[in-house]
Formats: structure tokens, sequence, C-alpha cells
């Protein structure tokens, strides 16, 4: 009967903390930008918005469905993540 009563709750935390995983991961704002394709690199792909050019990254988790070339029209989907913080002390105040 203990091991039962560890079993539930051992899945009932599990539960838990995947779920609360899941909640953090839907916070994440995406964004998106469509255009024609100005140049792909292994790292990068440029396209142009307007009369700006938008170079976003990529790496090999990057999905690509279909054939992705100079000149075809994309939307490519991201979110923006920090790559590093530096927190500035405030001034004395006089």
């Amino acid at each position: 009967m203990k091991n039962m009563k560890q079993y539930w709750l051992g899945l009932v935390c599990s539960a838990a903390l995947f779920a609360s995983s899941s909640l953090n991961a839907a916070d994440t704002k995406t964004y998106q930008v469509t255009g024609p394709v100005l140049e792909v690199t292994p790292t990068a792909i440029t396209v142009k918005k307007g009369n700006d050019n938008w170079e976003i990254a990529r790496n090999s988790k990057t999905k690509i469905t279909g054939d992705l070339k100079v000149g075809a029209k994309v939307t490519i989907y991201y979110t923006m993540v920090a790559a590093e913080v530096e927190v500035k002390e405030a001034k004395a105040k006089k």
C-alpha cells in the first residue's frame, strides 16, 4: 500500500512539473517576417522586407519546409532570446 501511494505521488508530481514547463514555453512570444530570400548561409537567412534586409540566424534545429533558395518567398517564424545581460550599477544621487 505504501509503495502504491509513493507511485501515485510521483506520478502527480511528474505531471505537475511537465504542465508547468509547457506553460513556460507557451509564454515565449513568436514573431514572423515574410519576403523574398536574398541570401542563404549555413548560419543565417537574409530576407527583404520593404526597404530593409532582415538577417535571421538559423542552426541545425531550424525546421525548413520546401526548397530554401535565393529568390524564394518565405515566411520565417522566430523568437527573441537574450544572449547576454549586463547589469549596470545605478549612479549615486547627488
